[in-house]
């Protein structure tokens, strides 16, 4: 590993922007796993599948979107088949969304080709640099939501 200034924001800037790239986060119609799914279509398919069901209020909220962009997501999961829109029961101007029987296979299809992925990165990491990777994520993460 070559010395850095660690101090220095472009040094962050580059190792991001190179995370981004190794990960191919920036090809928008492909997930890092290598699925013909946008990321933003893949994460919601794998929140509505941890929850069964979700208010599209609080996918916007998970996901951390626009209103405007969820429902654009759930028209594009709705034309494929993978998710089904309700009336909230208790909410008459609220939206219930559920996975269709499709969705659900294709989100156990991603979940399958992440945990795959996963598992290959999880063996390329040194055992011993492990614990340093995931803290690094953790606090990379605390500090965004600052």
């Amino acid at each position: 590993m070559r010395d850095r200034r660690t101090d220095d924001p472009a040094v962050l800037q580059e190792a991001l922007a190179g995370f981004v790239r190794a990960f191919r986060l920036h090809q928008p119609e492909t997930t890092p796993c290598g699925q013909q799914i946008s990321v933003s279509e893949a994460h919601a398919l794998g929140e509505l599948a941890q929850e069964g069901e979700l208010r599209q209020v609080e996918l916007t909220r998970r996901l951390r979107l626009q209103k405007s962009t969820v429902s654009r997501l759930v028209t594009q999961l709705s034309a494929r088949g993978w998710v089904e829109r309700a009336p909230a029961p208790d909410d008459g101007r609220g939206v219930v969304l559920r996975l269709t029987p499709s969705g659900r296979r294709a989100a156990q299809n991603l979940a399958q080709a992440r945990r795959d992925r996963f598992s290959r990165l999880l063996e390329a990491i040194p055992a011993h640099e492990r614990e340093g990777v995931l803290h690094a994520l953790d606090v990379m993460v605390e500090a965004l939501d600052e």
